[in-house]
């Protein structure tokens, strides 16, 4: 059992161990900061009451009370390697596999983010990985579109500034290649609603060459979605310069870069932005510690980075818990995490709305302008 870790999706920030000795106007100001995130992924981030409902109604609860339910959703806190990390999405996968259930837990991801003061976020999921019970590709993807659009309604209606939402569709390096064209191809006809990027991922140990899926990736790119890809999670700095075979926009994860200061170069040079999760990374074994983790290294470098959760739920962590814990155990400084969150956009898959893109970078730069904090020389801290 891990109830410390079920305890942390109840946990307040200021009694996060990663987050102490954050100053109490420094936290509060994270709180309030409008956000963006890149890298999150649907079926790591549900709702435990509703995992639970919609596994009873499936029969899939094995009579499972809410707490065990959390439990077999949050990862463990280091766990031995990525494959062990990963046994937490087999019950989400195996419970979303209909329409019902996809379009839901992705109209309530929505909401969760919103309240966390996210503006903008990316959702990213496989569409394969939900066809097990005769669900069609198109269907899966078409309800998640459907959720992601009633979350945004539903956000907008409770007041505030509201949420923009984007879609991702992930590819699987185990999948056939066929199977991954398939993906992309389904995925470019809901361009026009929301869904505006294609990434690759999975276990990078028994199939470390994206380049199998390079049909799949031209595809993509052709219909005009943005390109990313998963690297790095194993295999070091070779690995994600393997990455850069695809020719992506962003990586999604990449930290082991630091090891290689020519792949780095190559990385500021193309101007590739790593979307970087390093609680999730902890977690997986890629590095022993959070306060290890190299993303001050990474920026401090010149690297393009933004800062992510990855998986909300098994995490147990949120956009302003990830930026807490920054601050508080990398010591980046709180302009260094702003110019994170500003970039996020800059490099966000928006392409379909350039003039919203522009409408919300002049909202956080207002913001930004009233926070000395956030516009103060950046450094060590």
């Amino acid at each position: 059992m891990r109830t410390d870790r079920a305890e942390a999706l109840r946990r307040p920030l200021e009694r996060d161990p990663l987050a102490a000795g954050l100053a109490p106007d420094q936290l509060a100001l994270l709180r309030r900061m409008p956000k963006a995130e890149l890298h999150l992924h649907l079926d790591g981030s549900l709702r435990p009451a509703t995992a639970l409902e919609l596994a009873r109604e499936r029969d899939l609860d094995a009579g499972m009370d809410i707490a065990e339910m959390a439990e077999r959703l949050i990862g463990p806190e280091h766990a031995t390697n990525q494959a062990e990390l990963l046994l937490a999405f087999d019950l989400p996968i195996a419970i979303l596999q209909d329409a019902e259930s996809l379009t839901r837990v992705s109209h309530e991801l929505v909401e969760d983010v919103a309240t966390d003061g996210t503006r903008y976020v990316e959702i990213r999921w496989g569409p394969a990985l939900h066809v097990e019970r005769g669900l069609s590709l198109r269907d899966g993807i078409a309800a998640v579109v459907a959720g992601a659009r009633t979350g945004t309604a539903a956000v907008s209606a409770g007041g505030g500034p509201g949420i923009v939402v984007r879609l991702i569709a992930v590819a699987l390096r185990s999948h056939a290649p066929g199977l991954s064209v398939a993906v992309a191809r389904e995925a470019a006809r809901f361009l026009g609603d929301g869904l505006t990027g294609f990434d690759l991922a999975g276990g990078e140990a028994a199939f470390p060459d994206p380049r199998l899926h390079a049909e799949a990736f031209a595809l993509a790119r052709a219909a005009g979605l943005g390109i990313t890809i998963h690297a790095g999670e194993w295999g070091g700095a070779a690995q994600v310069r393997r990455a850069l075979a695809v020719e992506p926009a962003r990586i999604a994860h990449g930290a082991p870069a630091v090891d290689d200061p020519a792949l780095m170069a190559e990385l500021r040079t193309r101007g590739i932005t790593l979307d970087l999760c390093p609680t999730s990374n902890t977690q997986a074994g890629i590095f022993p510690s959070y306060a290890a983790h190299p993303l001050p290294r990474l920026v401090r470098a010149g690297v393009s980075a933004t800062l992510n959760t990855d998986d909300r739920t098994v995490s147990a962590l949120t956009l302003t818990g990830e930026y807490a814990r920054a601050r508080a155990a990398l010591g980046l400084s709180m302009a260094e995490l702003w110019r994170l969150d500003r970039h996020a956009l800059e490099v966000a898959f928006l392409h379909d709305d350039e003039a919203l893109r522009s409408r919300l970078l002049a909202e956080f730069d207002a913001f930004a302008a009233s926070q000395a904090d956030l516009t103060t020389a950046a450094g060590p801290a």
